[in-house]
């Protein structure tokens, strides 16, 4: 059992101290009352999805839970599924067919008008597919006006479309985007970089050149369409993110440009939405929407695992993590504040790499402070390298940091995923603990709570930081030399049990000996203190893609209330 890839023999020997203290120290496991994951159910929300994949619809559902809300999401069968784009005419039929009694719809733009987002990178639709789309929603306004419709579109990312596959031009139309985004940022264009830019414009083939600039193109006159829906009030709020990017790129120009446009215009501030990311806005947009029903503004503090953390730039992101921080803030509708002992919650963000590896034991200190004064605490764990030694979690454990006191916890993927799921679950959770009226609601609430936080663990940290590496390096061995399309009648089956099984090894040593995990905590219901904890974890855990990419995972975590 082990906790951590290639532990070093200081690893092996705490792990065996731990074993041997869990049997002597911990006591006798208390009688108490079995909780179930079953919040009460009230309201009704209309999900269209960005994609299939977890954290775009099973993480909304799960979040929704916190906070009473049901999520009604469209059949599978119609939804897209990995290359296979959606089918976008049943897609707005089911949505015309399901939204009458829903308090209020999430539209994804790229689900309903390309399939999905792996389809809305080849942009194969045509304009009049984006009119019909513009009128499909202009219907759906005008048939239930008493529902708000937030929607959400994704600015194309920096790579170029996989059916542009030459090494070479790929190299160099990633090379053309950034390099025009930064003669776009120039006062006074340079002639050495106008003079590149021909020539790349020369190198590339003509027909690749002109399908990379016309994702930019159309995207953009799809999205000045949107921001008039919003401004005629057909949409109650418009959000456009930002795909997978980097410091420079045409993405972050046209970015730019459309703000600039939506200053003239001079919109209200919540009305179109910038942020980074895209995997998340379902679940920010959520929290934001149940936020505004009780008219709370949450207020957040931030805090980081070193100086140098709040202007990173982590992989695949084109801004720095405190900029990301305070767009989900913003976007929340929330306002920063600079002491923990005055916010709702606290982010606190942690980014390692070699050279920051030293603060984790000091930010896990702070964190443990933090918790023991009763404050909110939303982990954000992230690595510039994806591996479980640049982690947090480690240090939380060494520590004695109670893990399911946390309000969050998230290090899946990008940086903008991370931050904006945990900033989404850290919401709903204060704005469901208001909405309690009993010691029940309160129970129901954490019961969802801590199987949606074990899950984060479960995924974040434990699949996505160490058992993936794994998983490809003995495919790879075995001659399948592409993890990001099996065969899911041959080695797409391999890889789920390969999964599963060192899923159980984790979590047999994550639930059963580490003390952190089995710490109980006290939450404040109506009715009094209630004291929980988890006594045993159990997942079930496949490929929902024929990729390694990512995992479909359900959770269960028994709780108990001590007596």
């Amino acid at each position: 059992m082990r906790f951590l890839p290639r532990p070093r023999r200081a690893w092996l020997f705490l792990l065996g101290f731990i074993v041997c203290a869990g049997v002597l120290l911990l006591p006798p496991r208390p009688s108490g009352i079995p909780l179930t994951s079953a919040f009460g159910e009230e309201r009704r929300v209309l999900l269209m999805p960005l994609d299939s994949r977890p954290p775009c619809l099973d993480f909304v559902v799960a979040l929704g839970t916190l906070g009473g809300v049901t999520i009604v999401a469209p059949p599978e069968e119609i939804l897209d599924y990995y290359s296979k784009p959606g089918d976008t005419a049943a897609l707005q039929h089911w949505a015309e067919e399901n939204i009458a009694g829903c308090d209020y719809a999430i539209l994804s733009i790229d689900q309903l008008l390309h399939g999905g987002l792996l389809a809305s990178r080849e942009a194969k639709k045509t304009p009049a597919d984006a009119e019909a789309l513009l009128a499909f929603l202009r219907r759906l306004h005008a048939a239930h006006p008493e529902t708000p419709l937030y929607a959400f579109n994704i600015l194309p990312r920096l790579t170029p479309p996989d059916s542009i596959d030459g090494a070479q031009e790929r190299k160099n139309l990633l090379r053309y985007s950034r390099l025009a985004d930064q003669i776009d940022l120039q006062t006074i264009p340079d002639p050495n970089d106008l003079a590149e830019l021909n020539d790349l414009r020369a190198a590339i083939p003509a027909e690749s050149l002109r399908r990379y600039e016309a994702l930019f193109e159309n995207n953009a006159r799809l999205n000045r369409a949107l921001i008039d829906l919003a401004a005629e009030g057909i949409l109650a709020r418009l959000v456009i993110g930002q795909d997978d990017g980097e410091r420079y790129g045409i993405p972050n120009r046209e970015r730019r440009r459309l703000f600039a446009e939506l200053c003239q215009r001079h919109l209200k501030d919540d009305m179109v939405v910038f942020t980074h990311g895209a995997d998340e806005i379902a679940q920010t947009l959520l929290a934001t929407a149940e936020a505004k029903r009780d008219g709370f503004a949450p207020r957040v503090a931030l805090r980081y695992n070193s100086p140098v953390t709040p202007g990173r730039i982590l992989p695949y992101m084109a801004a720095d993590m405190e900029t990301i921080a305070e767009e989900k803030i913003r976007l929340l509708g929330g306002t920063g504040v600079p002491d923990p002992d005055a916010a709702d919650f606290t982010l606190f963000l942690s980014a390692n790499d070699a050279a920051t590896l030293g603060s984790r034991r000091s930010a896990a200190d702070e964190i443990k402070t933090l918790v023991a004064a009763g404050r909110s605490v939303a982990v954000v764990d992230l690595a510039e390298h994806f591996l479980a030694e640049e982690s947090l979690l480690p240090f939380l454990v060494k520590n004695d940091v109670p893990l399911h006191a946390l309000t969050a916890y998230a290090g899946w993927n990008t940086a903008s995923n991370a931050i904006g799921t945990a900033a989404a679950e850290a919401c709903l959770l204060e704005i469901a603990r208001r909405r309690a009226r009993t010691a029940d609601d309160m129970r129901r609430l954490y019961a969802a709570q801590l199987n949606f936080l074990d899950g984060r663990f479960l995924e974040d940290y434990f699949y996505l930081r160490d058992i993936i590496d794994g998983m490809n390096l003995m495919l790879r061995k075995a001659g399948y030399r592409n993890v990001n399309d099996l065969d899911l009648e041959h080695n797409a089956r391999w890889a789920n049990d390969m999964l599963q099984h060192a899923l159980n090894r984790r979590i047999a040593s994550f639930s059963n000996i580490l003390l952190p995990f089995r710490a109980p905590i006290t939450v404040i219901s109506p009715d009094g203190p209630i004291r929980l904890a988890v006594r045993h974890l159990t997942a079930t855990a496949w490929h929902p893609w024929p990729r390694t990419f990512e995992i479909r995972l359900q959770s269960r975590s028994e709780i108990e209330e001590l007596k």
